[in-house]
């Protein structure tokens, strides 16, 4: 199935209901045949100018407001992150299946200067810092942004 395809399903979906969050979205895909990440839906989300509204995705117009921070570090974490664990100067972050590469990269473009650096997986990332202290300030700071 290609992109074209799914990227025009989602506009149909998009315009047929209220989609709450990428997740939903993803579901409602899925039920049509195309099983995709969340990775790719945020890429097609961005392709399609769709904004997120208080009443859900739609197509961007000129009356509309996207909600502020939509694509911030703390939009994804919220959104996605379901844990955070310490292991001395590393964390390990889980997050929701196919959403650990997105929520890294919010991260690491965060610039935090307590971070070396970040491996995303597919609902796993490691977050590497110089020392313990510094894991432990990057482990609350998440935390903080998860509620």
């Amino acid at each position: 199935m290609s992109k074209v395809s799914r990227q025009n399903l989602i506009l149909e979906l998009v315009q047929q209901e209220a989609v709450a969050n990428q997740e939903q979205l993803r579901r409602l895909l899925l039920r049509q045949g195309f099983d995709v990440t969340q990775a790719t839906l945020s890429r097609d989300i961005n392709e399609l100018a769709l904004v997120k509204t208080s009443a859900g995705y739609s197509m961007s117009r000129g009356d509309q407001q996207a909600e502020p921070g939509y694509h911030s570090a703390g939009r994804l974490v919220r959104e996605f992150v379901v844990e955070v664990r310490e292991a001395q100067n590393l964390l390990v972050i889980k997050t929701a299946t196919g959403s650990a590469q997105p929520v890294a990269a919010a991260i690491d473009s965060e610039g935090w200067s307590e971070i070396v650096g970040t491996v995303g997986g597919d609902d796993t990332i490691l977050v590497i810092s110089q020392n313990k202290k510094n894991a432990h300030r990057i482990s609350l700071r998440i935390k903080g942004m998860m509620q």
